[in-house]
């Protein structure tokens, strides 16, 4: 179980994450692009005193249009020009850090009208975004400190192909533990036995498509068993 210090610091970061994805949709134009996005988002980690990324060089991973289904590592993204239009989805992924504590946090954005819907009409987006709230909010009832990392893998993997979705990532993770240096992760992966209590915290962060459609969502959060042995989200 992680100590009070490194959940309140990691909560902090993770907090500095979410405020900026929340306050993000209401800056968002038609005219903004994947690079215009990742800027704001960056400035707006600097403001709140997080300047610097555990992720490589890249603190804001940006994708949308015809690049929602794109799954890159930081260390290959670039950011595109593509502009985001009338309709669109897109994905912002923030990775903030100070020291060795960690934030890491994506959510998904339908834009329609040229601005983003709180409340789509489009079908593939609400059922995009319906399944991954509900997929997390079955992850939090199932999961507990026994479970390994790879039968969370196997249990996500069944849900996002039976629910008719794809799992999009290019290694067919779901998440991974948080670590002082990235190369320590551990992944919600095939065969992966180390139990989910054995680490301090993982980021559950599945990224799907709905078979035959075009968007690409993902919904990341970070999570700790508390000393329960419940698991809590930061």
């Amino acid at each position: 179980m992680p100590t009070v210090q490194q959940i309140a610091e990691h909560r902090k970061a993770q907090n500095a994450a979410k405020s900026v994805l929340d306050r993000l949709p209401e800056l968002i134009t038609a005219r903004d692009t994947e690079q215009s996005i990742a800027t704001k988002a960056h400035e707006m980690l600097r403001e709140l005193g997080y300047p610097d990324t555990w992720y490589y060089h890249c603190p804001a991973l940006v994708l949308l249009g015809s690049r929602s289904c794109l799954s890159v590592s930081g260390k290959a993204y670039q950011a595109s020009d593509e502009a985001v239009g009338l309709s669109n989805l897109i994905t912002i992924d923030l990775s903030p850090t100070h020291e060795q504590y960690w934030g890491d946090c994506a959510r998904s954005f339908p834009v329609e009208h040229g601005r983003v819907a709180v409340r789509p009409e489009n079908i593939e987006f609400k059922n995009g975004m319906r399944f991954l709230e509900q997929l997390h909010q079955k992850m939090l009832r199932l999961v507990h400190p026994e479970t390994s990392f790879g039968q969370l893998f196997e249990w996500s993997n069944v849900c996002i192909r039976e629910s008719g979705f794809v799992n999009l990532d290019y290694r067919s993770n779901v998440g991974h533990s948080i670590a002082v240096r990235k190369e320590d992760r551990q992944f919600i992966e095939a065969n992966n036995q180390v139990k989910l209590g054995d680490i301090p915290f993982f980021s559950f962060e599945p990224f799907v498509r709905l078979k035959g459609g075009n968007w690409g969502f993902k919904h990341e959060d970070v999570f700790f068993f508390n000393q329960a042995g419940m698991l809590e989200m930061l």
